[in-house]
């Protein structure tokens, strides 16, 4: 629909009346032949000015603008007390057709929007059903191979017996996390999980988790570091439970994902006067510049068949995301293969809090 021009935007009073005006100086016009009088033609051109103008202006109001209320019912959702209707129709000047019509495109550009969301949206949805069926296929299928298997027989044989059960307890546990993922997931999506804030030192936080995946990193002769400058403790204002859900997160993954005898950085640095930006950095394999809008969807993996191999639900980036949204702060991803990842975000100081 095109806007109309603004020199057309006048008001059915003025239309009526130019409209009125035209026709009776015509039909004047015509008669004045027919009559000798002048003040015959006087009398014809306001009789037909009269006329015609109130014929033309009941026109406009009383129906165009009956059909714009229509409208406006459609596409407003509010309903008005008899006193607003008063109010509107009686005191303040009546919309022009340029107004109802930017009305309408405005309300055409929401439904759109909405539209738009909404397939987005169903798409997301189908998505997460079928990775979802997907990551849960996994592990039933292999739990429901070993407990056939050890039915048929093998469960006589004490070597073979104890490795199948071990390897099934495996996949349940692979499950359980799986469900847990999702259930911590769906919490954060909802806003179920309230968060408490408190006043804690962020660098003791990491140094406390290096702690706990030492064991984990020398097995592939990682380095776990704070990056030199950045060694000056700064006091932050968040859920340290979930800071360090985050934190265990990127650093496990850094593990996963890291090439043997690399290193594996935190560096914490002061935005401003109220901000502080956390990265953890590895020089990993890195991650395809394609897939970096994408990797904090749930399920998402840039690549399948390494994912699976070294385990994980697929849901973790997702999770870290959601706490970091929660806390009102944001969350970065720098990436480039053969150089490595870095994954950073957002908190706030302590002394912009307290």
């Amino acid at each position: 629909m095109s806007e109309l021009p603004v020199g057309k935007n006048i008001s059915p009073r003025l239309l009526a009346f130019i409209t009125a005006l035209i026709i009776a100086g015509v039909v004047s016009v015509i008669c004045i032949p027919l009559v000798k009088a002048t003040y015959f033609s006087a009398i014809i051109f306001a009789a037909t000015f009269l006329i015609s103008f109130l014929l033309f202006y009941y026109t406009v109001e009383h129906f165009i603008y009956r059909k714009i209320k229509l409208i406006y019912k459609f596409i407003y959702q509010t309903k008005a007390t008899k006193r607003e209707e008063f109010f509107y129709n009686n005191i303040l000047p009546q919309k022009s057709i340029e107004e109802v019509n930017k009305d309408v495109q405005q309300w055409a550009k929401q439904k759109r929007e909405e539209i738009e969301l909404l397939q987005l949206n169903e798409q997301y949805r189908k998505e997460f059903l079928m990775n979802l069926s997907h990551e849960l296929r996994t592990p039933i299928f292999t739990i429901q191979g070993y407990v056939e298997t050890l039915l048929s027989g093998a469960i006589e044989d004490q070597e073979v017996n104890k490795k199948f059960l071990t390897n099934a307890s495996k996949s349940i546990d692979r499950l359980v996390q799986l469900v847990d993922d999702v259930d911590e997931i769906s919490k954060l999506e909802s806003g179920q999980t309230p968060l408490a804030f408190e006043t804690f030192v962020i660098h003791d936080l990491i140094k406390d988790i290096f702690e706990e995946f030492s064991l984990k990193a020398n097995e592939k002769s990682l380095t776990l570091e704070i990056k030199k400058g950045t060694e000056r403790s700064l006091s932050v204002y968040a859920d340290k439970s979930k800071i360090k859900q985050v934190l265990v997160n990127l650093i496990e993954n850094a593990i996963k994902y890291g090439h043997p005898n690399g290193t594996i950085t935190a560096g914490c640095y002061e935005l401003d006067d109220k901000r502080i930006y956390v990265e953890i950095s590895d020089d990993g394999p890195g991650i395809e510049e394609q897939h970096l809008p994408r990797i904090f969807e749930r399920f998402y993996r840039a690549d399948r068949s390494r994912n699976r191999s070294i385990g994980g639900t697929g849901l973790g980036l997702a999770i870290v995301k959601h706490i970091i949204d929660a806390h009102g702060q944001t969350i970065t991803v720098r990436s480039k293969l053969g150089v490595g990842s870095s994954f950073g975000f957002t908190l706030d100081k302590t002394n912009s809090n307290s």
